[in-house]
Order: C-alpha cells, then sequence, then structure tokens
C-alpha cells in the first residue's frame, strides 16, 4: 500500500469523516485560508488514481468516497513506522514514546489495560 502525503492525508482524513462528498463540500471542511478549487481537485484525482477513493457521477459533478478503511491506514502507516524506525521492536517503539512524550503512570497502566482485554479475547 501506498504511503499519502500530508495533502493527501489532509484530504482523506476528510473523506473519512463526511464518508462522501464533491470537492466543495471538502474544501468547505479546511480551515481558513481554504486551498483552491483545482488544488483539491487534482488531490481527489491523485487518491483515485493511487486507489484510495472512488467516486460516483453526480449530476454534472462527482461524489467521492473512500475506497480504504481509515483503520487500514493507520494500521498500515503504524506497521511502518514500527518496522522502520524500531526494527520491529513494539516494547522499543512505546519506551521511545514514553521518554519523548512524558507519559503518565495512568495513561501507561490505561494502554496495559488494553493490551490485557486484547490478550484475553483471543
Amino acid at each position: 500500500m501506498k504511503q499519502l502525503t500530508k495533502a493527501e492525508e489532509e484530504v482523506m482524513q476528510i473523506l473519512w469523516t463526511l464518508e462522501k462528498a464533491n470537492v466543495a463540500s471538502i474544501i468547505e471542511e479546511y480551515g481558513d485560508p481554504k486551498p483552491a478549487y483545482n488544488t483539491v481537485s487534482t488531490i481527489v484525482r491523485i487518491l483515485e488514481g493511487k486507489g484510495f477513493v472512488g467516486h460516483e457521477k453526480e449530476g454534472k459533478g462527482h461524489v467521492y468516497f473512500p475506497l480504504l478503511k481509515k483503520s487500514e491506514y493507520s494500521n498500515q502507516s503504524i506497521n511502518k513506522l514500527l518496522n522502520n524506525y524500531f526494527q520491529g521492536s513494539f516494547k522499543s517503539m512505546v519506551s521511545f514514546f514514553m521518554k519523548r512524550n512524558d507519559i503518565s503512570m495512568e495513561e501507561l497502566e490505561a494502554i496495559l489495560k488494553e493490551i490485557n482485554d486484547k490478550e484475553q479475547e483471543k
């Protein structure tokens, strides 16, 4: 699966939220200053070419929708981060973020509880 650029990811975040939208609706979701119509239209067509977005004809225009679930992309991105920067070690990644972000004991305990809950489900 291909990685998204920052601009592409911004559009995908909007499409994941809206589920279906035309270019004008996507632009409305941006803060100020809003990007140009042609810029967003180009990004959407690039996303379509990469297989992330599909479209339906509606009147004279198109309505776009994500072909990939947000969770699928998130999993792929996390796995790439884990493998490229932490040699596949989840422990190393968590340790890195603990040191950099000052994770509190409460947050760490919540993470451990989620892990334990997942293990018990298996």
